[in-house]
């Protein structure tokens, strides 16, 4: 009889593609993730707790594991951005920025 060897990768590339639109998603995505769970551990013993600790338990210790089963999970997701909302939000900033500069002129030098 055939056994089912477990393969490499825990949880399986089959079962991360179908949480993500594209390779590339996954790749995005993990890596960002695995960052933030290492600065997580880095932080650890300085008691900042800036950085958002893993949501699931694991036996995994390496950070890229870790974030990989956090997407299996549901646990971290993909968000897509509106290119057009950031092309607003940065012609909004421009604006602000010209705004600033503006009254920066306008305003009466101190002696």
């Amino acid at each position: 009889m055939a056994q089912i060897h477990d393969s490499m990768v825990n949880p399986r590339i089959e079962v991360l593609l179908s949480k993500v639109d594209s390779r590339f998603t996954l790749v995005s995505l993990g890596a960002q993730r695995a960052r933030q769970i290492n600065a997580y551990f880095n932080q650890l013993g300085e008691g900042q707790g800036s950085n958002v600790p893993p949501q699931v338990t694991s036996l995994a210790r390496k950070p890229l594991s870790i974030a990989f089963e956090e997407i299996s999970a549901d646990k971290i997701i993909p968000v897509r951005v509106d290119p057009a909302d950031l092309l607003e939000d940065v012609v909004e900033g421009i604006d602000e920025t010209v705004e600033l500069a503006e009254a920066v002129d306008e305003a009466p030098e101190a002696d």
